[in-house]
């Protein structure tokens, strides 16, 4: 293709990625998973960057996985599904782990991994009509790389149901189970995140990476000595950085902390 698959852009803290394969509905093949996840590394590791926006050009955000790449998967002897397969895990594992807030802005169809690419970041918004499908049973596949990121953003419970009848739901559906965060009116996708990002703004940028990271690791622990002692130290810590500091001083003395200062 000479149009670019995936396009990249930073502009005032916020790296947007927008999946750009509108003809087949955003649908990733090999290409598009490699270069999003090393998109999603360039956008870790960019000290300029405070949130990533993850959205998709054309009618709908992502349906999932290409046709022409799940027709040569099909011929894949086990070992080469194995490989193949590991793509799609390490961009999941790439986008869930990032250490800095993310926003799924998601539209029209939501389909199998695209489904599992919304769950993997920290807040999803919902146009108004948006339609979301966990389809793969219907064609005799399970979602299984993108299961334990749906199963944490919708709850076992509603994932039982959904990963099982592939019955499709819409954003309404998704707001009331708790799997989208906020749902737009139509055409007001960019207004809704544009109020979260300015929210996300106001919070100090390593305190979120360090918020998130507790919060991962502490899924599924039971509240024991070892886990008070886990967030004990993490207070701690917080509490003797430079940010922390510098953080706490400006509240007391009713100041603005650098990351809130204005250019």
């Amino acid at each position: 293709m000479t149009e670019k698959q995936i396009l990249f852009d930073v502009a005032a803290g916020v790296a947007t990625i927008t999946l750009n394969r509108p003809e087949v509905h955003n649908a990733f093949n090999e290409a598009v998973m490699d270069e999003l996840t090393a998109l999603v590394n360039q956008a870790g590791a960019d000290n300029s960057v405070r949130a990533l926006v993850l959205r998709g050009n054309g009618k709908s955000f992502c349906a999932g996985g290409d046709l022409n790449w799940m027709r040569k998967s099909a011929n894949y002897s086990y070992d080469e599904n194995v490989t193949d397969a590991m793509r799609l895990g390490t961009l999941l594992k790439t986008l869930n782990f990032i250490p800095k807030p993310t926003i799924a802005l998601v539209h029209g169809n939501i389909f199998g991994g695209g489904v599992g690419l919304a769950s993997c970041c920290d807040i999803l918004i919902a146009e108004q009509g948006s339609q979301f499908c966990l389809s793969e049973v219907r064609i005799g596949l399970i979602p299984s790389i993108i299961a334990p990121y749906v199963i944490d953003a919708m709850g076992l419970r509603m994932a039982r149901r959904y990963f099982m009848t592939a019955e499709r739901f819409d954003a309404d559906t998704a707001y009331r189970i708790g799997f989208a965060h906020e749902v737009a009116a139509t055409g007001q996708l960019d207004a809704v995140a544009g109020k979260v990002i300015a929210a996300l703004m106001d919070g100090a940028p390593q305190a979120q990476g360090r918020g998130k990271k507790l919060m991962l690791e502490l899924v599924g622990r039971p509240i024991d000595e070892q886990v008070i002692d886990l967030t004990v130290r993490q207070i701690a810590e917080a509490r003797a950085s430079d940010e922390g500091k510098e953080g706490l001083t400006a509240f007391l003395n009713k100041s603005e902390p650098s990351w809130r200062k204005k250019a």
